[in-house]
């Protein structure tokens, strides 16, 4: 039986311009990284010799680009089986994607709304079985920020919860997207974030983003978190329990401190919740009822 390093406490997404620094001395703040696969399969044996001399010291959790779940076209069995290969290679259980597709007859260089439709959950639900039987791991699926909804027939709560219970995934809750949306689509971000399945949260996410307008703010991973965000985190562990939750940060990237800086401030929460009522611990790892 392969024994995983399951994460827990504050993380960081990993870049590959960080890989000698962190080799060197990793920071205190940050207790695991996210990697997307696909910025690291194509990579010859010194630069994978490096990162799996991370792998072997640090959790780490695999988060996707490309993988496509709610395309139309056919799923990339091959490209699943190398990222299958790239967990077993790395010895990482967690495998997250998002609920979203990027390819038709082609890849799109974005993630596109799917249609919040029963049809789609079907769709979606049938890729997700078969990633998890290629990946022999429990999917899980994140919520994503979206600017428009064609289509619709459900509400973005109802589907992703059907996606969810249907295919029998995990959830990466991420609390900007639940933020962004609120804004962007005028709903109650506190009572969406309720709604979410307690049961099925692997991890979150946290991060910063752009205001368009009063009414449009853009996802971009390129910005301090703000308040109303760090106070979302705060709502989803006492309402759901206190879960690993992972910074992102895609551009403007500061230097390697300035980022645990807020890393540290997830840690602040996460041990500020814990104190203040024990039980909230979350509950990662565990099927749901």
């Amino acid at each position: 039986m392969v024994k995983f390093n399951m994460p827990t406490g504050a993380g960081l997404g990993f870049k590959r311009r960080m890989l000698d620094e962190v080799i060197a001395d990793k920071p205190a703040a940050i207790d695991f990284f996210e990697v997307a696969p696909e910025n690291w399969i194509p990579f010859g044996s010194k630069l994978n010799k490096k990162f799996k001399s991370l792998t072997e010291r640090y959790p780490f959790i695999c988060h996707g680009l490309s993988l496509s779940i709610g395309s139309l076209d056919p799923l990339d069995v091959d490209f699943v089986k190398q990222v299958k290969w790239f967990l077993d290679e790395h010895n990482i259980e967690i495998y997250s994607e998002h609920l979203s597709y990027c390819s038709a007859d082609g890849h799109l260089y974005d993630l596109m709304p799917i249609p919040f439709t029963e049809e789609a959950v079907n769709h979606v639900v049938s890729r997700i079985k078969q990633v998890q039987d290629i990946t022999e791991r429990r999917f899980v699926l994140e919520n994503v920020s979206y600017y428009a909804a064609p289509g619709q027939q459900l509400d973005e709560l109802t589907f992703i919860n059907a996606v969810l219970e249907q295919a029998d995934c995990g959830l990466l809750l991420d609390v900007n997207n639940i933020y962004v949306n609120s804004i962007n689509h005028g709903y109650d971000a506190l009572s969406y974030l309720k709604g979410l399945p307690s049961e099925r949260i692997v991890y979150g996410h946290i991060a910063g983003h752009y205001n368009e307008d009063v009414d449009l703010i853009v996802d971009t991973h390129g910005a301090d978190v703000i308040d109303p965000v760090w106070q979302l985190l705060q709502q989803a562990y006492a309402h759901h329990g206190v879960f690993p939750t992972l910074l992102e940060r895609d551009f403007n990237i500061p230097p390697l401190p300035e980022l645990c800086t807020e890393v540290s401030q997830i840690k602040q929460y996460q041990q500020q919740a814990l104190s203040e009522m024990p039980s909230l611990q979350g509950t990662y790892g565990k099927q749901p009822a």
